[in-house]
């Protein structure tokens, strides 16, 4: 395989990877994320508005978009953690509610980056001769939530709560700041999917992230995190993305009809959970 295949299918898989791994965190407390996909849509409109429209530095526009997706991290949080609401009902409401700010912000129209300098150079800019920047962004992010993972309080209350959310709690641990601060956590990866989506488009597409939130979380139990909770890895994640990577640009050369394609998404998504499923009774 040509290595500009290869970078292609690592260029592809920058997206994903990048939600997959915010959505490991959750996961791993036992918690399911379904609003990342039209998040990250609307953190990408929020890039091109402060761009665009308000012609904001570029820093500002990009940290603009990633705090977007820290805010919606937030809320939902704080609507589980606080309010009690099933994860699933909660982070649907916020992929509701972030789909249809995409479309009301952008007027139901793309935003386009044609004249912000440096912004496309994000995604498809080579700082590394042959290897896209988002490419390396994907690396940095996985290096980052490898690190929180493995180091740092904040994964090790999240393999606490998903494991035995009461007893961590008795225990003495602050279940509520904790499940807030991981759902913010996660938010940012949002963000930064966001923004690497818009870099690799050279536009803000108000209706394009719905689905997303699928094939990541696909990508996470396919790496092996347990649905339940209790168990994951960064690793895994990153396989688990690059094979949903390489399975829809399979699909795509083989010139397969994009409804299919869902199709096939779809039956991959409950082999993985059946998969989980599996470990978790010969685990039992």
């Amino acid at each position: 395989m040509a290595w500009s295949n290869v970078s292609g299918i690592l260029l592809s898989t920058a997206v994903i990877g990048v939600l997959a791994l915010g959505t490991t965190f959750v996961i791993i407390t036992a918690g399911i994320d379904l609003s990342t996909g039209t998040g990250m849509t609307l953190c990408a409109v929020m890039t091109g508005v402060l761009l665009t429209n308000m012609e904001l530095p570029l820093v500002v526009g990009v940290a603009g978009g990633i705090m977007t997706g820290a805010l919606m991290g937030l809320i939902n949080g704080f609507n589980v953690a606080v309010l009690q609401i099933p994860p699933f009902i909660a982070t649907l409401a916020m992929m509701m509610v972030a789909q249809g700010l995409a479309l009301v912000i952008s007027g139901t129209r793309p935003i386009y980056f044609t004249d912000v300098d440096g912004f496309i150079g994000i995604a498809l800019g080579e700082l590394i001769p042959g290897l896209p920047n988002a490419v390396l962004v994907l690396f940095a992010m996985a290096v980052i939530g490898g690190v929180v993972l493995a180091r740092t309080l904040l994964g090790r209350y999240a393999f606490a709560i998903g494991s035995n959310e009461e007893a961590t709690g008795i225990s003495g641990v602050k279940v509520r700041k904790w499940k807030i601060l991981t759902y913010t956590f996660a938010g940012v990866f949002t963000g930064v999917a966001g923004v690497i989506l818009a870099a690799r488009l050279n536009s803000a597409q108000p209706a394009l992230g719905l689905g997303y939130e699928l094939q990541a979380i696909a990508a996470v139990v396919i790496g092996g995190t347990s649905l339940s909770g209790g168990r994951g890895s960064i690793v895994g994640t990153m396989i688990g993305a690059l094979i949903m990577s390489v399975l829809t640009n399979g699909l795509r050369i083989m010139s397969i009809p994009q409804e299919w394609q869902t199709v096939v998404i779809g039956v991959v998504i409950l082999i993985a959970v059946y998969a989980d499923n599996l470990r978790r009774r010969k685990a039992a």
